[in-house]
């Protein structure tokens, strides 16, 4: 059975079992006689259920000899039940498609956490959460919890950018600053892209590689020995969130790879910080993140990722009435720059500076009804870009359409963007939501 079918199977016992035996490790009133009698399920409030049916389908402006023409095509389901007790609180959210892509039926439990307050300075949250920090718009320095890049880039909801995590999530409140501090027991990598969705630039063939060529990665998969530990310090000083990151674990994506070409997650250290506040109209942010390339600090592997300097500053405002934009501009720094170019295995090099400038803008009308959305992202570094333009409309309280395209181009096929200038799509959805 596949890591993540059993991860999956996992949550479902736990979930289930933490109904019975959470209340057990705090302060309760209730007896053991109470707990097998009927006055304990009497604890719960009524289980809410929401969730949607959605059909959603996507089709290529290009052909791709290495993909289907088609760019998504599911019929998906979700389901989600909340209930609490003075105690706790309870949430299960998941997933069941059918992919034409794939051409199976698709299973993923989105979350499946316990929460608790067992004093007034302590929250606890444990079980599959989605959990994300720091202050970009879709641009993520300090965040290192995963992300799936391929479901945004084919076109499924915005929400399955940020993939769940298997974790434990620890609060701290105090005077002086909040503290969280999550742990993930197994490395919960990113989904990253892997030719099953979308063909992708490939060094070693100089050319576009696609389904029948996926990545083959070897990622660490020891429960509580290849762990992660992200930390997070804030406090607000006069409305301005000031706030201290650090993450230990491994990068997030494949950042390396073995002599026989194997994709490998080499470990990493990320130190940062971030600044958010009113400045002038609007919300302005700075961001830095230092990535500590643990398996290579001098830079003389060329199998391996070098260490970074990531640097973020952004602008949001109300420009009218229902009308918000969001300005950024983000450098990825990299360190050790003439080790990298001396010991360069092949394939053309990166320039030591990345740079990419990101613009979102939002607009409601009809009473909010209908939402025009652009996400930009454009490099004049690797003169490339992507476009996201989206529109959204809520028919009713339960019936939305969505249409949208994923627009990408530049002028070198190796760049990230430009990679994958062949998988521009346009996509179409129907939801009912319940």
């Amino acid at each position: 059975m596949p890591c993540d079918e059993k991860k999956d199977k996992l949550w479902h016992a736990l979930f289930i079992l933490l109904l019975f035996l959470i209340p057990n490790c705090f302060e309760s009133p209730v007896t053991a006689a109470e707990v097998h009698g009927n006055s304990f399920l009497g604890q719960f409030a009524p289980v809410e259920l929401h969730g949607f049916f959605e059909l959603r389908v996507g089709y290529r402006t290009q052909e791709d000899q290495h993909e289907k023409d088609i760019s998504v095509m599911e019929t998906r389901l979700q389901m989600e039940l909340f209930t609490f007790t003075d105690w706790a609180e309870f949430k299960y959210k998941g997933d069941v498609w059918g992919d034409g892509i794939t051409e199976q039926g698709e299973y993923a439990t989105r979350e499946a956490w316990f929460f608790s307050r067992p004093a007034g300075f302590l929250d606890i949250k444990i079980g599959r959460q989605v959990l994300t920090w720091g202050t970009g718009d879709v641009v993520f320095l300090n965040d290192l919890f995963p992300k799936d890049w391929q479901s945004y880039f084919i076109g499924r909801d915005k929400e399955y950018l940020k993939a769940p995590s298997d974790a434990a999530k620890i609060s701290f409140f105090t005077e002086l600053a909040n503290i969280d501090v999550v742990y993930t027991p197994k490395f919960d990598p990113d989904r990253y892209i892997t030719g099953e969705y979308l063909s992708y630039w490939n060094a070693t063939q100089e050319r576009p590689a696609g389904q029948k060529e996926r990545v083959v990665a070897d990622k660490p998969d020891c429960w509580f020995q290849d762990d992660e530990i992200a930390v997070r310090v804030y406090r607000n000083i006069n409305n301005y969130e000031l706030a201290f990151y650090g993450y230990w674990g491994f990068w997030k994506r494949p950042g390396g790879q073995t002599a026989s070409g194997t994709a490998i997650f080499p470990k990493l250290n990320v130190y940062g910080a971030s600044a958010r506040g009113q400045v002038g109209p609007g919300i302005g942010n700075i961001e830095f993140a230092y990535y500590q390339s643990v398996d290579d600090e001098s830079g003389s592997n060329p199998l391996i990722n070098n260490s970074e300097m990531r640097y973020l500053v952004g602008y949001t405002q109300d420009l009218a009435k229902d009308f918000n934009a969001s300005l950024q501009y983000y450098v990825e720094h990299l360190l050790d720059y003439p080790e990298y170019k001396e010991r360069l295995a092949g394939g053309p090099a990166r320039d030591r500076d990345r740079h990419v400038i990101t613009l979102q803008l939002t607009k409601l009308l009809m009473n909010q009804n209908l939402e025009l959305h652009l996400s930009s992202y454009y490099s004049p570094s690797d003169r490339d870009a992507y476009l996201r333009p989206n529109i959204h409309y809520k028919c009713t309280d339960k019936i939305a359409l969505e249409t949208g395209a994923s627009i990408f181009f530049g002028e070198e096929p190796h760049t990230f963007f430009a990679q994958f200038e062949k998988n521009t799509n346009f996509y179409a959805a129907v939801r009912y939501s319940f």
